[in-house]
């Protein structure tokens, strides 16, 4: 068991160089409160304001770097993504997965926030460059994904219903994101998944970013839908704590 709330931690890899991006919070349970089995992801929320940035550091010196020194030491140096999933314990960090890709939905929310160009860096990582980059430049505020899923998700869900109000943006504010949609012949825009849409919302504060996000949603129609309503919750009202 690892007591402590869990961090996901995304970082740009080439060699042995590590170039950290925001971190963020995943929420893996179907149901509000984290009830319910668990998805693939329901929602997610970066920054998060009750990680010290020094725990930020500590990750990548004591996880990442060493990862990254030690695939370079056997010969078969990384080049790319490195997602790290944690728990924040009374011990410090503990890694619970590793993987080699963006993680959905927190990718969702993080690069919402990246301001330096995301195609720059990612070459600069393949052409090992990355040591060169300048430092990242990150928008100021938070930002908050919510998924829409089909009826029955996690389960076997309900497919080929038109979704009504999912353009990227609109006068709602917030975007969307499709993940489990297909176009029909005639043009609908149909569920084709259990995600099936990611609604992202960013504001000054994790408080006016779920609002963002929640409002956005508002306007979405898809028949037996459902996403949480807690996304980011605790955190905006600092019941959060290590």
């Amino acid at each position: 068991f690892l007591d402590g709330p869990e961090v996901s931690l995304f970082c740009v890899v080439d060699g042995e160089t590590v170039v950290p991006l925001l971190p963020a919070q995943d929420f893996k349970r179907v149901g509000d409160g984290d009830s319910g089995p668990n998805t693939g992801g329901m929602g997610a929320y970066t920054p998060l304001p009750w990680l010290p940035d020094e725990m930020t550091g500590r990750i990548v010196d004591e996880v990442v770097k060493p990862v990254a020194a030690e695939l370079v030491k056997r010969g078969c140096p990384f080049s790319g993504l490195l997602y790290a999933g944690l728990a924040i314990t009374s011990h410090g960090p503990a890694v619970v997965e590793f993987n080699c890709r963006f993680g959905d939905p927190e990718t969702q929310a993080v690069l919402a926030l990246l301001e330096s160009p995301l195609g720059q860096l990612l070459r600069a990582a393949a052409t090992g460059e990355l040591a060169a980059q300048p430092a990242l430049r990150w928008s100021d505020g938070a930002a908050v994904t919510v998924v829409v899923a089909a009826e029955n998700y996690p389960g076997r869900p309900r497919v080929g219903d038109v979704i009504h109000g999912a353009d990227p943006g609109s006068e709602h504010g917030g975007s969307v994101l499709h993940a489990g949609t297909a176009r029909r012949d005639d043009g609908a825009v149909v569920s084709a998944g259990g995600r099936v849409l990611s609604v992202v919302g960013v504001g000054a504060d994790l408080a006016a970013a779920r609002e963002a996000a929640y409002r956005r949603i508002a306007s979405v129609r898809l028949p037996g839908s459902h996403f949480r309503t807690d996304i980011g919750l605790a955190a905006a009202e600092g019941r959060i704590s290590l």
